[in-house]
């Protein structure tokens, strides 16, 4: 079994990734090694060694590839990882498993501008901030299926799967969503009260959003684009989906409690 180690440079020592770089190999693995997701090819599995951030960038790579992948946490706090670091070795043993447990988490596709772009997390619109910006919240016009669903004027907006409602969104409105319930939240964002009311929309839908004043837009903590006054930015559900290892049944809300606290 071909086995990759993709790693952050900046918060994983090199010999714990030599350290597990030889313990698969004992135990008969071939195996590369990657400090940069752009170059992760031609692995059966993938092993992430940082924190959420490096799953994020991993999984957006890995699935376009159909590689299963698992971290283990060198980060704060690790929602996405399945292991904590010292636990390399059921790592190993759970990678090189031949009949372990998987979890497929829905992804969103969104086009900016003719640029199409894939994220497991979420994606946030953001008012533009700059000296002859005279707005100071950002408006934003929602079409869900070609019906008009109303404008929200808000600091933000986060479209959240699943996966990122325990995180992005679960801070900005109080809600999460089981990965395998087949919807996405849509929270407005305003900096004097984080908690508002989200919205629940089918997996199914196809959403666009137009700005008026237009708007910064990111996709799991990364830069996608800007949009112009009067753009319009449609989502939709990804054809593509991330594959997660996972350590026996996964309690979905213990795991997410014990990551809380």
């Amino acid at each position: 079994m071909k086995i990759g180690i993709c790693y952050h440079e900046k918060k994983v020592p090199l010999e714990e990734v030599h350290s597990l770089e030889a313990a698969l190999s004992a135990a008969g693995a071939f195996v590369r090694i990657f400090s940069d997701v752009k170059g992760i090819a031609d692995v059966d599995r993938l092993i992430v060694l940082g924190g959420d951030g490096a799953m994020l960038r991993a999984a957006r790579k890995s699935s376009l590839l159909g590689i299963p992948l698992v971290g283990i946490n060198y980060g704060t706090i690790g929602f996405l990882t399945e292991f904590d670091r010292g636990e390399e070795g059921d790592a190993v043993s759970l990678v090189l498993s031949e009949d372990c447990n998987f979890v497929r988490r829905s992804m969103l596709e969104a086009n900016v501008r003719g640029k199409v772009c894939h994220c497991l997390n979420e994606i946030v619109f953001m008012r533009r901030i700059a000296p002859d910006t005279e707005d100071s919240v950002i408006r934003i016009g929602v079409t869900v299926d070609g019906t008009a669903a109303g404008e929200f004027n808000a600091d933000g907006l986060i479209l959240a799967t699943p996966t990122g409602s325990t995180a992005y969104s679960l801070s900005a409105g109080g809600s999460i969503l089981v990965p395998e319930c087949g919807a996405f939240l849509l929270t407005p964002v305003n900096a004097f009260s984080l908690r508002s009311r989200p919205i629940v929309l089918s997996d199914k839908s196809e959403l666009a959003f137009v700005f008026p004043n237009g708007a910064i837009i990111h996709g799991d903590g990364e830069f996608l684009g800007e949009a112009e006054p009067g753009d319009i930015v449609t989502v939709k559900k990804s054809s593509r989906h991330a594959t997660f290892l996972v350590n026996g049944k996964q309690d979905f809300f213990r795991h997410l409690t014990e990551k809380i606290n």
